[in-house]
């Protein structure tokens, strides 16, 4: 009888001691979906703006996304950028770029310019860290009168290492990569 009545006693605590396993697994930030890239280049002396755009309406489907570029980029001024990325594939288009800013420490815009195309990249805006975002910058001539032709290949990287010496150094995954046919005149 005095092994039951200890029995009775000790069955509370092992009750309220186990542990019932409620470790939630931190969220999964999935990779965005994103079919569109839109660039928008504004001249700083007001001679005019440059579009780049690339749209992929299949998603990772077989076909090839649509890339376009308005005119050429003049060496003779520098220009303000912005980068919109959007999944078209919701309707309405769900405004990735939204996500980008609000996850800047996750994300960052690299630019690539081929060798021989005279432009230099400056990031405008920065994640809470002081690090480059990018989806804010300025592209200018490396100097003024400077002409060319190549590409700029623009990348948006989520989850990179910051701060980073560029694309080359950055880790992280490539959410989007996208590369412009570009003249400089």
């Amino acid at each position: 009888m005095k092994i039951f009545k200890y029995a009775l006693l000790v069955i509370p605590f092992l009750y309220f001691s186990c542990d019932d396993d409620d470790d939630t697994p931190d969220p999964v930030n999935e990779e965005e979906v994103i079919t569109t890239m839109n660039v928008t280049l504004v001249a700083h002396d007001g001679s005019g703006t440059v579009f780049m755009s690339s749209v992929d309406n299949d998603g990772e489907g077989p076909n090839l996304p649509v890339v376009t570029v308005s005119g050429p980029i003049s060496s003779m001024t520098s220009y303000s950028g912005m980068v919109e990325f959007l999944n078209e594939l919701e309707d309405p288009a769900e405004d990735i770029t939204e996500e980008v800013v609000e996850e800047a420490d996750e994300h960052q815009v690299f630019f690539t310019a081929s060798s021989g195309l005279p432009l230099e990249f400056a990031y405008v805006d920065e994640d809470s860290n002081g690090n480059p975002l990018g989806t804010q910058f300025v592209v200018a001539p490396t100097s003024e009168g400077a002409t060319g032709s190549g590409t700029i290949t623009i990348t948006l990287v989520h989850e990179p290492e910051k701060p980073n010496d560029g694309l080359a150094t950055a880790g992280g995954e490539t959410d989007i990569e996208v590369t412009f046919e570009v003249v400089v005149e």
